[in-house]
């Protein structure tokens, strides 16, 4: 399909639905929030690091008021682009920053449908480790958000087994979200033994965290705590924050956007005062509500919107995006949930999003993963990407000379020009069948969920991710009462 060294990092920004005057006004809109209503600090240690770097604070309120000069300090420390690396395999590492697309995977989900039986049931450890050894597999996947949840583990084992699973069967970078201050500090040091100690790990991140910011405008005790922690490792971090549309974001999509970025900055401000220098990713997880009954919207064209003007408002800050694509709001792998995550995946990668999560996987408002849909997924976003390649123009793809010498009535079927430029030239799938009705039918009549339901089955019982070594893995058992794997 595409040369080797064209996974992800191709360039986006073709879609841009905000003028240059529209940045400025929403960039304006962003300082009276942070700087005139200001951003509720429920977390102690957060509070007294915004006060103590002499911002205008309410302690009753809890509140503290990020001027603008202070705002660009903090984007100024911060890298405006990273490398996240890949354990086991450094051609899976990717440049997040400027206009660079990236899709993986998302969640957490909560339940999958079962491969037997295809009814919805709660996620286990063997679904992480599995899901993970999908996503290394597809080929469009360019990076695994940890993407369902281990139910049947105690909250005190969750970090560190899911991390691991994630890390262990699959070999492009892993990032998470992180349930406690221990764990996240386990997760640190087991990332640290694996990778030759935390310096290495730094130096060559091939796991990164995620913290949220709540909206509207908080950041609460829970994850205020835990983007300290975070910070404090050295280790990248994202840092979304999710308004919806009329309940606890503005109705507006602009209104919507403007509250995102104030929540999310917040954030980057908070990593920069804990450890100036964090590599930290502008992110946004946000959505519209159903207007029959103001619920949470998963598949929304609204949804693409939002999140292509955030890719937009971190390219004018300067900072690398996390965003959200892909989603359906489908109960089972159909034709909803195809359309569905192809629109949103499309307009926020030509919007040029760097680390586009979500965007292979998910049903039913991300509470649902489905093995199948990962498949499907990763076809539509090998079309994506063949956008984004873009057509090049050049006298060899012209061809003017090659039609000469084919002239009027002839074909270019024996030519050595299409065996030259074929394959880079157009995607070719492996799930959309393309066979004439007859062949389609003495092979099965096979649908896009048995397709895919096949490939599933073939990659778990024989595709083979780089493990981690056994030997590190006996020193992390010895060392971590909660790991079970």
């Amino acid at each position: 399909m595409f040369k080797k060294g064209k996974l992800g990092g191709l360039e986006g920004g073709y879609y841009r639905p905000l003028t240059t005057s529209d940045e400025r006004r929403m960039h304006e809109a962003v300082v009276r929030l942070m700087s005139e209503v200001g951003i509720k600090v429920e977390n102690k240690r957060a509070f007294e690091l915004f006060k103590d770097a002499g911002l205008k604070t309410d302690q009753d309120k809890k509140l503290v008021y990020i001027t603008e000069a202070f705002l660009e300090d903090c984007i100024d420390s911060a890298p405006s682009s990273l490398v996240l690396h890949a354990r086991g395999n450094p051609d899976n590492n990717i440049h997040v920053g400027g206009k660079r697309v990236h899709y993986g995977s998302g969640g957490t989900a909560l339940n999958i449908l079962d491969l037997e039986t295809a009814k919805k049931r709660p996620t286990t450890l063997k679904d992480v480790q599995d899901v993970s050894k999908l996503l290394d597999y597809l080929n469009n996947v360019h990076f695994q958000v940890i993407p369902v949840f281990p139910n049947d583990l105690p909250e005190e084992q969750v970090d560190i087994n899911r991390f691991f699973a994630g890390i262990n069967n699959c070999n492009k970078h892993v990032q998470g979200g992180v349930y406690t201050v221990d764990g996240t500090k386990q997760v640190v040091e087991m990332a640290s033994m694996i990778a030759g100690g935390l310096e290495k790990l730094q130096k060559e991140p091939f796991i990164s965290f995620i913290t949220c910011v709540i909206s509207p405008l908080v950041i609460d005790q829970v994850y205020g705590e835990l983007l300290i922690t975070c910070a404090e490792s050295g280790l990248p971090l994202s840092m979304p924050a999710e308004p919806l549309t009329g309940a606890t974001g503005p109705i507006t999509i602009a209104g919507n956007v403007a509250n995102l970025c104030a929540e999310t900055l917040s954030g980057v401000c908070l990593t920069q005062l804990v450890n100036k220098g964090t590599p930290v990713l502008m992110a946004c997880t946000s959505t519209s509500t159903d207007l029959r009954d103001m619920s949470y919207a998963d598949g929304s064209v609204e949804e693409g919107l939002i999140n292509s003007c955030a890719a937009q408002m971190a390219q004018f800050y300067q900072l690398p995006f996390y965003g959200t694509a892909g989603q359906s709001d489908a109960k089972i792998m159909d034709a909803q949930a195809g359309f569905e995550g192809a629109i949103t995946n499309l307009l926020v990668g030509m919007a040029g999003g760097n680390f586009i999560h979500d965007a292979v996987g998910l049903l039913e408002f991300c509470m649902t993963a489905c093995y199948e849909k990962y498949v499907m997924d990763n076809e539509i976003l090998g079309e994506v990407m063949r956008v984004l390649q873009g057509v090049l123009v050049t006298d060899e793809t012209l061809a003017v000379d090659v039609t000469a010498a084919v002239g009027p009535g002839g074909n270019f079927l024996q030519e050595d020009h299409t065996f030259e430029h074929m394959r880079e030239e157009h995607f070719v799938p492996t799930v959309a069948n393309r066979q004439q009705r007859e062949n389609w039918e003495a092979d099965g009549s096979k649908d896009t969920f048995t397709r895919c339901h096949e490939i599933v089955l073939d990659v778990l019982e024989n595709h083979k991710p780089i493990p981690v070594d056994e030997k590190i893995v006996k020193e992390i058992r010895t060392k971590f009462p909660n790991f079970v794997q």
